[in-house]
């Protein structure tokens, strides 16, 4: 049942929508084989979804020809998943800032970017944003 322990996993895909299911099937097939329960992986897979759906509509704009790389590195306590793109970086410390839980009356104020990055941050233990060339997420899940 730990097979995968300590072995990555990384996928290339094109920046494309189209994609981000390989990028979910794959998570579950990884999650589910080092024991993460149905709810942790569904909650991985959100995550890891919001990180290539950013990567592909932010990180190229006008621009189809390019790749965001996925990398599920499983580890004893849990698996490390890293999304990166080579495109156009963010302020990720600005959309951070505006990571806030969103209320019924809030819904209206909501700033683009960030809500994105507090959904990550609630289902994740961990959640890294590195943006320095391209952008780089880094989700952590600990198995409880």
């Amino acid at each position: 049942m730990l097979v995968l322990k300590n072995k990555m996993v990384m996928l290339e895909i094109p920046a494309e929508a189209a994609y981000i299911d390989v990028v979910r099937y794959t998570l579950y097939g990884i999650a589910a084989n080092i024991g993460f329960s149905y709810e942790a992986i569904e909650d991985m897979k959100v995550a890891v979804s919001e990180a290539v759906n950013n990567a592909v509509l932010h990180a190229y704009p006008g621009n189809d020809a390019q790749k965001v790389d996925v990398r599920f590195e499983p580890f004893a306590e849990g698996m490390k998943i890293t999304v990166k793109d080579y495109g156009a970086s963010f302020d990720a410390g600005a959309a951070t800032s505006h990571a806030q839980p969103v209320t019924e009356s809030d819904i209206q104020q909501v700033v683009e970017g960030g809500l994105g990055i507090y959904l990550m941050q609630a289902l994740m233990d961990e959640v890294q944003v590195i943006s320095e060339e391209g952008t780089e997420v880094i989700l952590t899940k600990f198995l409880k």
